[in-house]
């Protein structure tokens, strides 16, 4: 019952806010009647953490460690995801603090690895420079950015990248989501994990890799 308990809870209520979580709190106590909630404890994440806010000249208060270790539990069973919120929220705070932790702790009492981080704003660039196209006269295709980065991370060249297949990467949109180019990554947020691009390849993400929205509202 706890491992169910907190499969459910970690997968749902970071997507809550404030004044819904105390609902979503007593429907789970209901659900789960007599079930003490678990409580998930990653001493030397949050130990880097805080370190890691410190060096980056933030105040690591409550609410932030939360953020980061939710973000953490969210990677680890869903491989796509949104961070929302406004302007100066700490989204970005929370992303390069919770890479570097996590980075830092690699080889300790718990299972952590180096997190690589390729980060593009969707929105400065066309929809061909961001998924590739093809010349209309003459007919060759050229790749687009995340087509690029996307291959790179699924199977990565590490002896001209230093890049290894078990270093988990985030590939982080950090701008505004709209109906053109979300489109293209349906197929890579559904079950199937694949970017099917207008040539005609199907990318395969591996099992390392997450794909990031970072976005001011849905």
């Amino acid at each position: 019952d706890e491992l169910l308990y907190r499969a459910v809870r970690d997968s749902n209520k970071p997507k809550f806010l404030t004044d819904d979580i105390s609902l979503f709190q007593g429907i789970m106590g209901d659900v789960f009647s007599g079930t003490k909630e678990p409580i998930a404890t990653y001493p030397e994440l949050e130990a880097a953490i805080e370190k890691h806010a410190v060096e980056n000249k933030l105040q690591c208060v409550e609410a932030f460690k939360i953020k980061c270790i939710q973000l953490y539990e969210m990677t680890t069973v869903r491989h796509g995801m949104m961070m929302v919120g406004p302007t100066g929220g700490g989204k970005s705070s929370v992303r390069t603090v919770l890479q570097a932790a996590i980075t830092e702790s690699k080889g300790g009492i718990q299972e952590f690895d180096r997190v690589r981080v390729y980060a593009i704003n969707p929105k400065s660039i066309k929809m061909g420079q961001l998924y590739g196209e093809a010349d209309l006269q003459s007919g060759e295709w050229t790749d687009g950015i995340a087509s690029v980065m996307v291959r790179h991370c699924s199977n990565p060249d590490t002896e001209e990248t230093t890049v290894h297949e078990d270093h988990v990467k985030w590939i982080y949109f950090d701008g505004p989501v709209d109906a053109i180019w979300i489109e293209n990554m349906n197929t890579v947020l559904d079950d199937n994990k694949k970017l099917c691009l207008n040539s005609g390849e199907i990318i395969q993400l591996s099992d390392t890799m997450r794909i990031m929205f970072e976005v001011e509202d849905l």
